[in-house]
C-alpha cells in the first residue's frame, strides 16, 4: 500500500513569505519517509466549503514545478486538474513540461470541474455539467494524441487543434499516467474504464468504495478494458493521525478492496503532519499485506 500526501492548505504558517519554505520541508520530510506522491489542488480560490475563499491559494502547476526541484521520487500530480481550467493542447504540454523538469514523475489527475465561484471570479467559461465531460473527454483524447506518435490535427465537438506536436515527448511511458478523480457512476467511472490508468475515490467508508468499485468493474466489462491494469487510489477523508488505529483498520479494508494508494491531507502544520506520518503511521502501514 503506497502513502501519497494531499497538500490543500496554504494559510499553515500564515505569512506568505513562509508557503515556499514550509512546502519545500514537507515534501522534503515526506520523501525522507517513504511517501509515494505528492498532490495539490487545482484552484485559484481556497475550497469555501473547507475554508474562506480569501485564503491563501497557488496556481498548481507552477507548486508542482517548484516540487520537482526540491525532491526526487515522488510522483507528482494535481488532485485534480479542472477540464475547464486550461487548453487540452496547453495542459498535455503542462505535465509533459513537468514529467521531463521531474524526470519522469508527474500524473495527470484530471476531473470535470465544479468551483463556480473562482471561475466566475477569474472569468473562466462556466458551462452545463453534460458539456464539461463532453470536454473532459476531448481533453483525454487531446492529450493521449499529443502523447503518441501522431502529430496530425485533432478534431473534436469542443476543440479543434491543427497540429499535436509535443517535442519533447514525456519521459515516462507509453506516457504521463491518467487519473480522473471522482466516483460519479454514469460518466466519470465510464471514463476511467475507458481512458485512465488510475481512479481516484473518496474513502468517504470502505462499503461506498466498494460500491464504487463494482460499477467501475461493470464499466470495464462494458468497454472490454481489464479492470485490474486500472490503479485504485482513495482520498482518506479522516484526521489520520488523531486515530492511528481507526486509520489502519480503514486502510487494510481498502487494501482487501484492491486499493494501491491511500492519499490524506494534513490536519496541522504541514511539516508536524509530514513528521507525524514518518514517525506514526508508514512504518505500520508497511506490515499491511
Amino acid at each position: 500500500m503506497k502513502f501519497g500526501l494531499h497538500y490543500w492548505n496554504y494559510s499553515t504558517p500564515d505569512a506568505p513569505t513562509l508557503i515556499a519554505p514550509t512546502l519545500a520541508e514537507t515534501a522534503r520530510v515526506a520523501e525522507q519517509a517513504g511517501v509515494a506522491s505528492f498532490t495539490v489542488m487545482d484552484h485559484f480560490f481556497q475550497m469555501d466549503a473547507m475554508a474562506p475563499a480569501e485564503e491563501p491559494m497557488l496556481e498548481g502547476y507552477t507548486t508542482l514545478g517548484y516540487l520537482a526541484a526540491v525532491t526526487e521520487r515522488m510522483t507528482l500530480g494535481m488532485l485534480v486538474t479542472g477540464v475547464m481550467y486550461r487548453y487540452p493542447g496547453i495542459l498535455a504540454k503542462t505535465i509533459t513540461t513537468l514529467d521531463v523538469l521531474s524526470g519522469g514523475r508527474s500524473r495527470l489527475g484530471i476531473g470535470a470541474s465544479w468551483y463556480e465561484r473562482e471561475q466566475l471570479g477569474l472569468g473562466v467559461p462556466v458551462v452545463p455539467v453534460a458539456e464539461r465531460f463532453e470536454r473532459l473527454e476531448e481533453t483525454l483524447r487531446v492529450c493521449l494524441q499529443m502523447w503518441s506518435d501522431d502529430n496530425g490535427p485533432f478534431e473534436g465537438e469542443h476543440y479543434q487543434l491543427a497540429e499535436t506536436l509535443c517535442v519533447p515527448q514525456p519521459l515516462s511511458r507509453p506516457h504521463p499516467p491518467i487519473m480522473i478523480g471522482g466516483g460519479g457512476e454514469k460518466k466519470t467511472l465510464r471514463l476511467v474504464a475507458r481512458y485512465a490508468d488510475a481512479c481516484n475515490l473518496f474513502g468517504s467508508t470502505p462499503a461506498e468504495v466498494s460500491h464504487k468499485l463494482d460499477v467501475l468493474r461493470a464499466h470495464c466489462d462494458d468497454e472490454g478494458r481489464d479492470y485490474d491494469s486500472i490503479e485504485k487510489t482513495v482520498l482518506l477523508v479522516r484526521p489520520v493521525l488523531q486515530d492511528v488505529d481507526g486509520t489502519l483498520a480503514d486502510i487494510e479494508q481498502y487494501a482487501a478492496l484492491g486499493v494501491s494508494e491511500v492519499l490524506a491531507t494534513p490536519d496541522r502544520h504541514p511539516v508536524e503532519f509530514a513528521t507525524g506520518v514518518a514517525e506514526n503511521l508508514l512504518p505500520r502501514l508497511s506490515s499491511l499485506a
